[in-house]
């Protein structure tokens, strides 16, 4: 199919530089990654992700780990693992 038409947005600089970076590392130019939006919302005749506001639990654990509170680190994925009980 042609592509003919162009869709533009006003984002903030920093999202786009973040995002364009995001992309890039996994191979997808920003209008690749615009397209494939485009076909899952035609596909799923909706968005492809739930949009719904965090309950409280959430907002609380955000709030935490934005002050770098109830952070747990790990030195490698077999820690992790090890450390969940698998």
């Amino acid at each position: 199919m042609t592509k003919d038409s162009v869709v533009r947005a006003r984002i903030e600089t920093s999202l786009k530089t973040n995002v364009e970076d995001i992309f890039s590392r996994i191979g997808l130019s920003t209008t690749d990654a615009i397209t494939l939006f485009f076909h899952q919302v035609q596909l799923r005749r909706g968005l492809p992700f739930p949009v719904e506001l965090p309950n409280e639990t959430t907002l609380q654990t955000f709030a935490e780990t934005d002050r770098g509170e109830n952070l747990n680190r790990y030195d490698s994925v077999d820690d992790v693992f090890k450390k969940i009980g698998l």
